[in-house]
């Protein structure tokens, strides 16, 4: 499956990275920090963690110490998925939303229990070689002595003043001088330094059962938050089975609900009945059928995905064949719809992957939600705590209703590619509501036009938005944009975030990588 081209036909211009060990993600300095466990002989899932821990300092614009995280790891042997997305507070009602048309998505009552560094000690006691503390010294470095800010990562805190003008804290964490900082100039997080210094000599204890949590339950209860020490202390990791979609040849894995990955295992579904592979890649045929099945993937992922405990249907029946048989059918190849959910027979995030020599591969990813997350920062920790509750809805009945000890639809979403049972590709596509459309873009570039890894990030991406406009990326030619509009598309050029790629392929002797042109980040291996 590696006979895909190595022509370049898209602006960026970015080359592929070909080694035997490699991580690939959206901050150069968090890449390197992953580089240096695989160079002191950790494995793919210390050079994971490293890299994840680094990214809560570096671009703390997507994802800090208090985020939920997601992944995907190959072993040698078999697949395993880890959902440590946390639930809500105990005591939040779907009453103290009465009266509200919709929810903030800042302060405390968008707060889960975050599960990011219950996902770094899970993922170690499991598969790292490297002692844990080893694994926090990059991050450790540039929190306490400081690192220089990237340009992309720049661009994104500039808004954060105005954003979260009502927190303090917020403010006296990210905002030094009253300011966020600009690309190239150094930036100085001690707080956070002590905080992993914590949670490293602690293994994590310190932040659910000791100190640290101490602090975070403080702060809630002077600031009118609902956290308490027994919603921390009752948090886990959960080791899942992935869900699965056979397509052309390749078998693509998604960690199940609450995550919005069944989303793209849907489309493809769909997809492998009408034959996209038959029309060009940037063809106004092949966008019209990828963009009509992706609505109808979300109007059944809005509709029925929640926490898995809530669901009002059994999960495997959105993938059932014959289901999804019907909804294809109903994809009209002239003519764009608004659809609604079916009826299935009854039964601002950072992304990572890594891969070592020895064949462990990881796909990983780490969010708070919005930006910064909630606007919620702990005093003297460093902790920016994430805003994932937005994710529930006040909708009175539906499944993913606010309520308490509940995990909120989750848009975070790390993917997987096997064939025959063997490692192919560890990749994802952060940003919200792109990422199962990003999954699924890759998927056909890849797998069906023979694109090599960089080339199908490099593409111009299309997006469904909410309402069912499509917002499509600057780069396709003018007439196919006419096309799909004669067909009844709205379209709008731009205007939305089309995600943040990062992909490693598995060769025969090594691997190819692809890091998105739309990050600062890069893919680095040897």
């Amino acid at each position: 499956m590696s006979g895909f081209s190595y022509d370049f036909p898209y602006p960026s211009q970015r080359m592929p990275i070909l080694a035997k060990n490699i991580v690939s993600t959206s901050q150069p300095l968090a890449a390197q920090a992953g580089l240096r466990m695989l160079l002191k002989g950790g494995n793919a899932v210390d050079a994971a963690i490293a890299t994840a821990i680094a990214l809560t300092v570096v671009e703390p614009t997507s994802n800090g110490i208090g985020s939920d995280a997601f992944s995907i790891v190959w072993d040698g042997t078999k697949l395993h998925g880890l959902n440590a997305s946390g639930r809500s507070p105990a005591a939040l009602t779907p009453e103290k939303f009465d009266g509200q048309a919709e929810m903030s998505p800042l302060g405390w009552n968008t707060v889960t229990v975050p599960g990011a560094v219950s996902a770094w000690v899970a993922l170690s006691e499991k598969f790292g070689k490297l002692p844990f503390y080893d694994l926090f010294e990059p991050a450790i470095d540039y929190a306490g002595n400081g690192y220089i800010v990237s340009p992309i990562t720049a661009n994104g805190w500039a808004g954060a003043k105005n954003t979260y003008r009502d927190f303090p804290e917020f403010a006296r964490a990210f905002l030094p001088g009253g300011n966020a900082p600009k690309p190239g100039e150094k930036f100085v997080f001690k707080d956070q330094a002590q905080t992993l210094c914590r949670i490293a000599a602690t293994k994590g204890e310190a932040f659910y059962r000791g100190d640290l949590a101490e602090k975070i339950v403080a702060y809630a209860k002077a600031t009118d938050g609902l956290m308490t020490l027994e919603d921390l202390d009752n948090h886990r990791p959960d080791w899942v089975e992935p869900l699965s979609m056979d397509y052309h040849g390749i078998t693509l894995h998604e960690i199940p609900p609450n995550g919005q990955g069944i989303a793209a295992l849907i489309m493809l579904g769909m997809i492998k009945h009408l034959n996209v592979q038959d029309y060009p890649p940037d063809s106004a045929d092949s966008l019209h059928i990828q963009i009509e099945a992706m609505k109808l993937a979300f109007a059944d992922a809005h509709r029925y995905v929640s926490d898995p405990k809530f669901m009002d249907v059994e999960m495997h029946a959105l993938l059932d064949p014959d289901y999804l048989a019907e909804r294809a059918a109903l994809i009209d190849k002239k003519t764009a719809k608004n659809p609604n959910y079916g009826m299935p027979p009854k039964g601002g995030t950072v992304y990572l992957t890594a891969a070592d020599e020895d064949g462990m591969m990881v796909s990983y990813i780490q969010s708070n939600f919005g930006g910064f997350g909630s606007g919620i920062v702990i005093p003297g920790t460093g902790i920016s705590m994430q805003n994932r509750g937005y994710g529930f809805t006040l909708e009175k009945g539906h499944p993913n209703q606010v309520e308490g000890r509940k995990r909120p639809y989750h848009t975070i979403i790390p993917g997987f590619v096997t064939q025959n049972g063997n490692p192919l590709m560890s990749f994802g596509v952060m940003g919200g509501p792109m990422q199962p459309q990003g999954h699924s873009q890759m998927i056909f570039r890849i797998f069906d036009y023979n694109q090599n890894p960089q080339t199908a990030s490099d593409a111009p991406r299309w997006r469904v938005l909410q309402d069912f406009n499509v917002a499509i990326e600057p780069g396709i030619d003018a007439s196919v944009l006419d096309n799909l509009t004669a067909r009844g598309h709205k379209i709008q050029i731009g205007g939305t975030s089309f995600g943040g790629a990062q992909l490693i392929y598995k060769l025969k002797n090594g691997y190819c990588a692809g890091s998105d042109h739309r990050k600062d980040g890069q893919a680095v291996g040897f």
